[in-house]
């Protein structure tokens, strides 16, 4: 019964991130994006992960997803549509078979890439929060060994909306203005 239910939150996951890609309206890509994130927090209940699971759906599917929906529907995203020309597309294909080459490569050069590293301690009990999956075991990893990644990933979480508010603005808007706002001399 696990391995139906890993074969089909795997497929349910593949599915739902392509169609995050290939959907041409936001809001949809988005909702596929909750469906692809639910996925994967099968995947870790399926794994023993619950911790991360339930991480998985209170912060991505649910925080930062009501985030992405609130500024896709704060944006005007109907009005604007990105026309793929063949030459795009013949491009994006051959990025994504160069990309695709490139992996194939470095996998055959150099086989320890592909290798999981070993786990070097073992919870024991002199030190039992060596390698452990409770909460306060990742809390504490992440707030003292994993600090400066965790604040450059919400620094970069920031960064992308901004820019995301600063590329959706329409060209000639009046910025907020009023039209009897007269400009300043």
């Amino acid at each position: 019964m696990s391995a139906f239910i890993f074969y089909f939150a795997s497929a349910l996951t593949i599915l739902a991130a392509l169609l995050v890609v290939l959907n041409r309206e936001a809001v949809n890509s988005a909702m596929c994006m909750i469906v692809a994130l639910s996925g994967v927090a099968v995947l870790f209940v399926l794994l023993q992960a619950y911790f991360l699971a339930v991480l998985q759906i209170v912060v991505y599917a649910g925080a930062v997803m009501v985030l992405f929906l609130f500024i896709i529907m704060l944006l005007d995203t109907t009005s604007r549509r990105i026309h793929m020309t063949e030459m795009t597309l013949v491009i994006g294909v051959a990025a994504l078979v160069a990309l695709a080459g490139g992996a194939i490569w470095l996998a055959h050069q150099y086989p320890a890439v592909g290798q999981l590293p070993e786990i070097q301690q073992l919870p024991t009990d002199k030190a039992p929060m060596a390698y452990s999956a409770a909460s306060k075991a990742f809390g504490y990893g992440l707030f003292t060994h994993y600090m400066l990644p965790f604040q450059v990933a919400g620094f970069l979480l920031l960064i992308a909306m901004i820019g995301i508010i600063v590329l959706s603005r329409r060209p000639g808007s009046n910025d907020g203005k009023t039209p009897d706002d007269k400009p300043r001399e």
